[in-house]
């Protein structure tokens, strides 16, 4: 087990900021940790990375506590905060090496990490000159450069153009492939595109442990079809498969359904048995967007 964390607290003063969280990640998973602003994901993982001490409970990561073996835990992770700090003045290459010289490791990574996140043309650059998407490349290559078997990624792509953050996605998916990433975000879709499983943390404590695949299966679907006569909402709604059924205009409706199986041929079948013609028919699944909106606006 890459990540284990058994009943983990942190508390300043009398707020409470995560409480009582329990989770595992295996080794080579990809996992989302999503919330609210506040809702305690980034001291999760300045936790995790050894920066702050559990108020109680404890983790582990590659089988090193953070409390008691710190150096070990610091070794096995690369970790790319929210607020990547980078020397400015100095220039990529010097940078990387400067932080070799810091991890004890051999110097033949520098250029394996430079062109792994595709920094070749801007190496002997000075930070300070480069835009932020590549200021967030060298910090990944930096969390990289001692080939860590655990990333640990808080916002990684905040303030990207389109371009830069599928660039950056795509490398995070790669990485991904031979290690073990939990990727704190706001950007849904980046969520639905590369993890394999997502925790949603609200006010401290998780509300949903769910692997992606799960997720998809079980999503409510929403029908929008359009029939050539208008149809009484009752008469939808006495169909039991169907959770909700609204008119939305003229003869068009949505039809809510809690189902991982493709419900269209039943509205077929509905428009056959009452001697209706359907105009137009449309499926549609509740996004990870929606169910992060209801998990985390709750009380």
């Amino acid at each position: 087990m890459s990540i284990q964390v058994e009943h983990i607290s942190k508390q300043f003063g009398d707020q409470v900021v995560v409480n009582d969280l329990n989770f595992e990640i295996e080794k080579g998973e990809i996992v989302g940790f999503l919330g609210p602003n506040g809702a305690g994901k980034s001291t999760t993982m300045k936790m995790l990375t050894t920066f702050w001490t559990p108020s109680s409970g404890k983790a582990l990561v590659n089988g090193f506590s953070t409390e008691t073996q710190q150096k070990q835990v610091q070794k096995s992770i690369g970790y790319l905060p929210e607020h990547n700090p980078l020397y400015e003045d100095m220039y990529v290459r010097e940078y990387l090496e400067f932080q070799a010289r810091i991890y004890h490791t051999d110097r033949d990574r520098i250029q394996l990490v430079i062109d792994q996140t595709g920094l070749q043309d801007q190496s002997f650059k000075r930070i300070g000159q480069l835009s932020k998407g590549y200021r967030q490349r060298v910090g990944l290559a930096g969390a990289l450069l001692h080939d860590p078997e655990v990333l640990i990624l808080d916002e990684p792509t905040t303030g990207l153009d389109p371009n830069q953050l599928m660039e950056i996605r795509q490398l995070i998916r790669s990485v991904g492939e031979k290690k073990t990433v939990l990727l704190s975000t706001h950007i849904m879709q980046e969520v639905e595109a590369i993890c394999d499983r997502v925790i949603i943390i609200h006010q401290g404590e998780i509300v949903l442990d769910q692997p992606m695949s799960e997720l998809r299966e079980s999503e409510t679907q929403v029908i929008e079809v359009e029939f050539d006569y208008r149809v009484e909402e009752v008469l939808l709604s006495r169909m039991d498969w169907v959770k909700e059924a609204k008119n939305v205009h003229d003869f068009v409706y949505q039809l809510t359904v809690d189902s991982g199986t493709d419900m269209r041929s039943r509205v077929f079948d509905f428009a056959q048995e009452n001697g209706l013609k359907i105009l137009e028919l449309h499926q549609k699944h509740q996004s990870l967007e929606k169910l992060f909106v209801e998990l985390t606006s709750r009380k």
